[in-house]
């Protein structure tokens, strides 16, 4: 098949990550995913990240019925600590729970794991990304300034990275666009183990 005919949809509502994607020059369609999106507790981060994001493509790819789509699935996850002492962050339902994430960031590191699925002619392939987040300290006062911008609504563990809660970051060990929620390279990767093949100029 001609990779002009090659469709391709996001299975998330995730702004972010339609402007990842939109960035590289790829033409896609949106349809966001409905799959649940509960987590295990006691199993290991990385592969609750990929196995959300194959639930949320699969659920968009049984929906389209069209082998020939290559659906995109992606899930962010912000883990604090590790082993039993890990913690999900999670999106902040209001104002002072994301307060409270914040602090709990503040001179810590933490992990950003996004799990990336492509769903294809009913196959799944599969990866993750992981980049750690160290955070410098954080006073009150700028929690609570940062808070009141609003940037904090719908993203895991209350910050975006890619808004003023830049500065709150000394260290990245990792994919900078997985911590803004799709690690664009591991996608065009797996893509391309799907059978896709990307279209834009100067594609590897």
């Amino acid at each position: 098949m001609s990779s002009t005919l090659q469709r391709l949809v996001l299975a998330s509502a995730s702004p972010r990550r339609r402007e990842l994607l939109a960035a590289h020059g790829l033409q896609f369609e949106v349809v966001p995913s409905d799959a649940d999106e509960v987590i295990n507790p006691a199993e290991d981060p990385e592969d609750v990240a990929r196995s959300l994001a194959a639930r949320k493509a699969r659920t968009v790819a049984e929906a389209l019925v069209d082998e020939n789509a290559f659906v995109i699935g992606g899930d962010t996850l912000v883990v604090l600590g590790e082993g039993d002492a890990r913690e999900y962050l999670e999106k902040p339902s209001d104002a002072d729970e994301a307060r409270a994430m914040l602090a709990r960031l503040s001179a810590t590191t933490h992990r950003v794991i996004t799990g990336v699925a492509v769903w294809n002619g009913w196959k799944i392939w599969s990866d993750r990304a992981v980049t750690r987040v160290t955070m410098r300290t954080l006073a009150d006062s700028e929690i609570d300034a940062y808070v009141a911008t609003g940037e904090w609504a719908d993203k895991a563990g209350g910050y975006g990275i890619q808004g003023a809660a830049d500065g709150f970051v000394d260290r990245l060990d990792g994919p900078y666009d997985n911590v803004v929620g799709l690690p664009v390279e591991l996608t065009l990767d797996v893509l391309s183990r799907a059978g896709w093949v990307d279209p834009t100029p100067g594609a590897r």
